[in-house]
């Protein structure tokens, strides 16, 4: 399979639930985002968000490090924010985002999306109530607002909490696109 052919939705939760039961025990927290999260007909890579165990790479290689390390990078190099990897499943590409406690409900709704929500509705949203987004962590002024759950995000950006499938086609202003 090309790494550009999407899978069905049944497929990619399998892989995603396999994924992080092989990470989970290096891992203070770990969850499934992007369009697995929001049930899409047909995925195009896993996507996942953590929290690692204290961990180390190279030789003496340790923690969530033992497992990422076995597939090959495509780009992000241990220790990092981000790095995607290919998985030993047709060759899926899995995206995995490194968070902590304080941006944790930041990190997991961005990456949860879809893009354009992040960007329309969310990003917009902490914009209008006085907050700027730096370095994966929200700010009022020079003061990081620690963000550990979606939930306080939503309500930091003015917004009733929206389900992960119905973040597609929802407007800032609570409408539905056309």
């Amino acid at each position: 399979m090309s790494t550009d052919t999407r899978i069905p939705y049944a497929r990619a939760k399998e892989i995603a639930d396999a994924i992080v039961k092989q990470l989970e025990p290096h891992c203070d927290q770990i969850a499934i985002a992007g369009s697995v999260r929001r049930k899409k007909q047909t995925v195009g890579d896993i996507e996942i968000v953590a929290i690692p165990k204290p961990y180390d790479v190279g030789l003496f290689a340790s923690g969530i490090a033992t497992v990422v390390e076995r597939w090959p990078k495509v780009k992000g190099e241990l220790p990092c924010k981000y790095t995607q990897r290919l998985l030993p499943y047709n060759q899926v590409k899995l995206d995995l985002f490194f968070a902590t406690p304080d941006n944790w409900g930041l990190i997991y709704a961005i990456r949860t999306g879809s893009a354009s929500f992040s960007h329309h509705v969310l990003a917009k949203g902490w914009v209008k109530a006085g907050y700027k987004s730096h370095e994966g962590m929200l700010y009022m002024g020079t003061i990081p607002k620690p963000v550990r759950t979606e939930e306080e995000l939503f309500a930091m950006c003015g917004l009733a909490f929206i389900q992960p499938e119905d973040r597609e086609t929802v407007q800032a202003n609570g409408s539905e696109a056309t």
